[in-house]
């Protein structure tokens, strides 16, 4: 069950849906280098849960200068040919900046992004996860983040929808979507081979994958 011809995997997908538990499992799988976003570092992050209006441009700022250094180190790991699971996509940052901000701001961060996107490289595979917002909000109290406990349904259905739309369009690198309703890949050891297969049959550039319950 092979799917080391995939270097560079990317995880993706909103809030609480898993994409760091599974990108962790295949790193390991692989014997990968591991990049994560740096979620917990942002010092905005907390602040932007409580007044979204107020810290949207600072905590996307600081996201994004986040990520400019770590997919510097990308490039860079690039040279030495070890494979890579990371559980972000540079692509995807203006997302978020388009839910969050206003007019002005998203121009102003739209320069900065321009003036800082590194030349990052293409995944050899994204996998997209998805789950409804009621799935989401109990995943992300179960776990419990004392800054994500200002988050609301409604906010996740913003979220899941431009996540969708964006995925929608997505082209540039082989997509795998994922129904993850009814898969739980840090638990669950059977679930996580059944995806690592679906991984190893992938023949198209964009293919899905749902478990019924």
């Amino acid at each position: 069950m092979s799917i080391e011809r995939f270097q560079y995997i990317v995880v993706e997908g909103p809030i609480g849906v898993g994409k760091t538990s599974l990108a962790e499992k295949l790193a390991r799988l692989l014997d990968a280098e591991l990049m994560l976003e740096q979620a917990d570092a942002n010092p905005f992050l907390g602040r932007f849960y409580e007044n979204r209006r107020r810290y949207a441009l600072p905590t996307q700022l600081a996201f994004l200068l986040s990520r400019h250094e770590q997919c510097r180190q990308l490039v860079q790991g690039d040279l030495f040919g070890r494979a890579r699971v990371a559980d972000f996509l540079l692509d995807k940052d203006a997302l978020f900046a388009r839910m969050n901000l206003d007019e002005t701001e998203f121009q102003l961060y739209q320069k900065i992004y321009a003036d800082l996107r590194p030349l990052a490289p293409t995944p050899d595979l994204v996998i997209y996860l998805q789950a409804t917002p009621a799935t989401l909000m109990e995943r992300v109290r179960r776990r419990g983040r004392g800054y994500e406990r200002q988050l609301d349904e409604t906010y996740l259905s913003e979220l899941v929808n431009a996540y969708a739309k964006f995925f929608y369009h997505y082209e540039a690198a082989p997509l795998l979507i994922v129904n993850s309703e009814h898969l739980n890949f840090a638990d669950r050891q059977e679930d996580f081979e059944l995806l690592v297969r679906r991984i190893h049959d992938m023949r198209g550039t964009r293919e899905f994958f749902n478990r019924g319950s």
